[in-house]
C-alpha cells in the first residue's frame, strides 16, 4: 500500500504520542479517529488529521480506514477490540492487552472468528537493544539458561493519577508497569508452567508493588518484580551456564 491510514480509537495522551510517531514513518497516516465525545476527536483530528466520528461505531465502519490503534483506559480494551474485529478491521491495542485471561480468550477468539489481525503494541519488543538480546540468546553463545532477573518500579503511587490507583479503571503497578519485565521473561523462556506471585494493596485494593517468579519446564526461573512506590533500576539479567 502507498499509504496505511490508521484508524485512532480513543484520543487520549497515548494516542498523541503514536500519532506524534506515526509523523516519522512513511506510508502511514491517521485516517479516522473516534471518540465518544465528537469535540474531543475533532481536536485530535485538527492536529493529526483524519475524519472526527462522536462514536467507536462510526470510526470501525469507515471502509476508508485500514487498521484501528485502540488506546482507550485498560477495561474498555476488550469491548472495544472486539467491536473493531467484528467490523473486520485489524486492530493493535495498547498495553496491557486485557485485564485479565478471560477478555484476553475472547479478544483472541474474535480474531480468530473474524480472520483478522491483533495484536498488542508492546513497543519495547521493537527496541533495538532488545533485538540484539533477542540475537544473543539465539547465539547459543551463553548455554542453556537458568535465572533471569527484571523489575521495572518508577514513583507513581503518590501522583494520584486515576488509571493507576483507581480499581475501576483497572489500576496498580502490575497492569501498568509490570508487563514489561514480563513480557520480556516471555520472550526470552517462553510460557511458564508454574506462577506464584505476592502484592502489596493500596488502600484501595490495587496492587502497589507485586513480585513473582515463574517456573519452566526447563527447569530455568525467572524472578520478576514490579512497584509503582518508588524508582527501581528498571534492568534485567538474563544467566546461563556460560554467561
Amino acid at each position: 500500500m502507498s499509504n496505511f491510514k490508521w484508524g485512532i480509537l480513543g484520543p487520549g495522551g497515548i494516542a498523541k504520542a503514536f500519532a506524534e510517531d506515526l509523523k516519522r514513518l512513511n506510508g502511514h497516516s491517521i485516517g479516522a479517529v473516534g471518540s465518544r465525545s465528537h469535540g474531543n476527536a475533532q481536536s485530535f483530528a485538527n492536529t493529526y488529521g483524519g475524519t472526527a466520528y462522536g462514536s467507536y461505531e462510526e470510526l470501525v465502519a469507515d471502509s476508508t480506514v485500514d487498521a484501528i490503534y485502540v488506546a482507550t483506559p485498560h477495561p474498555a480494551h476488550k469491548d472495544n477490540v472486539i467491536l473493531a474485529l467484528n467490523a473486520g478491521k485489524p486492530v493493535l491495542c495498547e498495553k496491557p492487552f486485557s485485564v485479565n485471561a478471560v477478555e484476553a480468550q475472547q479478544m483472541v477468539d474474535a480474531a480468530s472468528k473474524n480472520g483478522v489481525a491483533l495484536m498488542e503494541a508492546m513497543w519495547a519488543r521493537f527496541l533495538p537493544h532488545y533485538a540484539k538480546v533477542r540475537e544473543i540468546i539465539e547465539s547459543g553463545v551463553l548455554g542453556k539458561l537458568h535465572t533471569l532477573h527484571a523489575d521495572h518500579g518508577q514513583r507513581l503511587a503518590d501522583q494520584n493519577i486515576p488509571r493507576l490507583v483507581e480499581p475501576e479503571l483497572a489500576g496498580g503497578a502490575l497492569l501498568d508497569l509490570g508487563i514489561y519485565p514480563i513480557s520480556f521473561a516471555h520472550m526470552i523462556l517462553g510460557n511458564p508452567s508454574k506462577i506464584t506471585s505476592s502484592a502489596v494493596l493500596t488502600d484501595k485494593g490495587v496492587d502497589a508493588q507485586t513480585s513473582m517468579i515463574f517456573d519452566y519446564p526447563s527447569g530455568a526461573q525467572a524472578v520478576l518484580n514490579t512497584t509503582m512506590i518508588e524508582q527501581t533500576p528498571c534492568r534485567a539479567v538474563v544467566a546461563g551456564l556460560n554467561g
